[in-house]
């Protein structure tokens, strides 16, 4: 009897399947879609010759940060710092190439590529920081950072850099007449060559990473820089006299190779350009707090620092003046006019 249940019970519940037409498939529509794997990430370099801490490392960071986050991690941006990929004008030519990605750098050793940019390095040029910034923020700025767009550079924002002053192992320079004959080291660009030389030094190109030996063994006797590269470089030990003259404001700028700035979408050009200008600020910021830092350090280590008085500045700025007359640097006078005019 309890076989014949069993069979019957058997053959019912086949029937309620078959009416019911069976156990269905899942319907892919409604399934849990399948997490995608992550993209492996995009890593790039960037080169900076500072070393840890300067303001102009600490924006590369800043900026590498953002993009970073703002890419949920597919560009990574790895700053190289301390001339690890080159000194400047190989780095330059490296990222010319594209075989480094981005690199911050100043405006005097790209002068090489586009001289041009000789127009925002001229002697005693800005009225003050706020008037530099005013004139790069701004249309002229915009000008000179797709300028070296041919030349295989792309500028994306400016840092700041401050203002360049004398520093020397020999003595207080406290009028230009003091300044004659000193050997004092300069970028490798005519211009700062010129600059040294209209105000009677003896302008002597050197790699910013040998100034300290330089100084020390005697090959020169000075040089001139802001107050971060001074200090951090304890350049103080070798070179105790800092005169605050601010005679050229060489605004610095993280630049990208074209190609690699093509191989972008949109989207990410628009995010790493926001990320290049939020950085700007971050750095200016910091350069601001480091200044103002190193200035009361070399003044607590015995520093000689010389302020000059009005008079004694106009000197200085007369005493270049042939440097806007010469046939080299007369065809920037309509952008140096243009800058002049910024109000």
């Amino acid at each position: 009897m309890k076989k014949v249940v069993s069979v019957l019970l058997t053959l019912a519940l086949l029937f309620t399947l078959s009416a019911c037409g069976g156990p269905k498939p899942t319907d892919s529509s409604t399934a849990p879609a399948a997490s995608e794997p992550a993209k492996a990430p995009r890593v790039y370099k960037l080169a900076d010759n500072h070393p840890d801490g300067y303001p102009t490392v600490l924006g590369d960071l800043k900026f590498a940060e953002i993009v970073k986050e703002k890419t949920n991690g597919e560009i990574v941006i790895e700053v190289y710092n301390n001339a690890v990929l080159g000194d400047e004008k190989v780095a330059i030519e490296q990222t010319q190439m594209g075989d480094i990605h981005f690199i911050r750098v100043g405006t005097n050793p790209l002068a090489s590529i586009n001289p041009i940019m000789n127009a925002l390095s001229m002697p005693y040029l800005y009225r003050d920081r706020d008037h530099c910034f005013k004139v790069l923020d701004g249309e002229i700025g915009e000008e000179f950072l797709t300028s070296m767009v041919d030349d295989g550079l792309l500028g994306l924002s400016w840092f700041d850099s401050g203002a360049r002053n004398f520093y020397n192992s020999k003595r207080e320079v406290k009028t230009v007449a003091d300044l004659k004959g000193l050997k004092i080291r300069v970028q490798e660009t005519k211009l700062m060559m010129d600059l040294v030389s209209s105000l009677g030094g003896a302008p002597t190109p050197m790699a910013y990473n040998e100034i300290y030996s330089g100084i020390q063994n005697g090959v020169i006797e000075g040089a001139e820089n802001n107050w971060p590269s001074y200090m951090s470089q304890s350049h103080n030990e070798v070179a105790p006299y800092f005169t605050v003259d601010q005679h050229t404001r060489a605004p610095e700028m993280i630049l990208v190779n074209t190609d690699v700035w093509n191989s972008f979408s949109t989207d990410e050009q628009k995010i790493i350009k926001e990320a290049a200008l939020e950085a700007a600020k971050f750095q200016r910021d910091e350069w601001v707090r480091q200044e103002k830092e190193y200035e009361k350090q070399a003044v607590e280590k015995g520093v000689t620092v010389t302020y000059l008085s009005p008079e004694i500045f106009q000197q200085f700025v007369d005493a270049v003046q042939p440097i806007y007359s010469d046939s080299e640097y007369t065809k920037y006078s309509d952008i140096i006019n243009r800058i002049k005019n910024v109000k």
